[in-house]
């Protein structure tokens, strides 16, 4: 499904990424961890096409990421959904509001937009907050929001950026338990996160990154970088 192949990126001269080569399976929960600067973010940039490898090649399903021209960047992403660690919340909408924007944007009709965005909310356990502005809402919430959106074009693959690390440890777990659900019902989940507590507890997949160098890929690893 997702297959970087022998990828280098380089900045300036200085190497995000040398030689990274992974595959992932549909279905999988993959988490890909490492201190700040290992290269997680650059991955996840080069995956959705926001930029391209110095050097190798990034597959997502039949599309050579890498030579995706900005115009059709859009069929690649219809299949992708993120969450990040500062939600990106439109703070003038409501919860069922900034769900519903995504799809309102796709020029779906509104029967459709309302069903879609009461059933992600019910899976996220937000159902009594879809009124609710982001300001009036937890961190937690906030975040179950914003998998919310992300889910509601039934994506792929939900990457999750650092989702916790806004978090309190009771939110951090709600959070979690929620990927793994969504990764049970059949989405590819990839977890971009340093926090060891999360990794060690997970028992999945672990790709660990080093100075933009894959030094581990482990089928049910551990946290294991100093």
């Amino acid at each position: 499904m997702i297959h970087f192949q022998n990828v280098t990126k380089s900045y300036n001269g200085h190497n995000a990424l040398s030689d990274v080569e992974f595959h992932i399976d549909p279905k999988e929960f993959v988490s890909i961890v490492g201190k700040s600067g290992a290269g997680k973010s650059t991955i996840i940039k080069l995956l959705i096409g926001e930029e391209k490898p110095t050097k190798g090649r990034v597959m997502f399903g039949d599309y050579e990421v890498n030579k995706l021209r900005p115009s059709e960047l859009y069929l690649l992403r219809r299949h992708i959904g993120i969450i990040f660690q500062d939600f990106k919340l439109l703070a003038r909408k409501n919860a069922y509001e900034n769900v519903a924007f995504a799809l309102e944007v796709a020029g779906r009709q509104q029967r459709e937009i309302d069903d879609l965005v009461h059933e992600v909310l019910d899976l996220v356990g937000l159902s009594d907050k879809l009124k609710n502005f982001p300001h009036e809402l937890s961190g937690g919430e906030k975040q179950r929001v914003a998998i919310a959106r992300a889910m509601v074009n039934k994506p792929e693959v939900l990457i999750a950026d650092e989702p916790t690390g806004n978090l309190d440890p009771i939110n951090t777990w709600g959070v979690v338990n929620l990927l793994t659900r969504i990764n049970e019902l059949g989405t590819t989940v990839i977890l971009a996160t340093h926090n060891k507590e999360i990794i060690n507890e997970l028992g999945r997949r672990v790709i660990s990154l080093e100075d933009g160098r894959v030094i581990r890929d482990d089928k049910k690893g551990r946290y294991i970088l100093a």
